[in-house]
């Protein structure tokens, strides 16, 4: 059984990876990643990435919105997948608690990303949820 941790991450490289094959569905990188045992079945994991793709709008808007004067192409696309997973959860999970998701999103960031990436995304974040509050 997968932690809450582990499905996030995994939620991570699913919506990393549609990030370099978009015209591929969620659905179906979910299977391609099962099939080559990248993941392990995940129903969170699955849902959540498919949550983040078909609110994407609402979510880059609010990065965009939040970044600084950052333009989406010029943030990396892991900070940028990191940061799509942490504001669907702080928009659209009301049982996670918004710190959870924001502390959550930079350890993925101090693991996958830079120095530089994990300060930024932490500030995109907080900006976000002080925001909904």
């Amino acid at each position: 059984m997968l932690t809450r941790r582990e499905e996030r991450e995994q939620a991570f490289i699913l919506l990393f990876e549609k990030s370099f094959n978009e015209e591929m569905s969620v659905s179906e990188l979910y299977e391609t990643a099962l099939e080559n045992e990248i993941i392990v079945e995940s129903d969170f994991a699955k849902n959540l990435a498919v949550k983040v793709n078909e609110n994407l709008e609402v979510i880059d808007a609010a990065i965009e919105k939040n970044s600084a004067k950052w333009k989406m192409n010029r943030i990396s696309k892991v900070a940028l997948a990191v940061m799509r997973l942490a504001i669907c959860e702080i928009l659209f999970y009301d049982d996670i608690p918004v710190g959870v998701s924001i502390n959550e999103a930079v350890e993925l960031c101090k693991k996958y990303a830079s120095k530089d990436d994990y300060s930024f995304v932490n500030g995109v974040l907080s900006t976000i949820a002080k925001e909904e509050k």
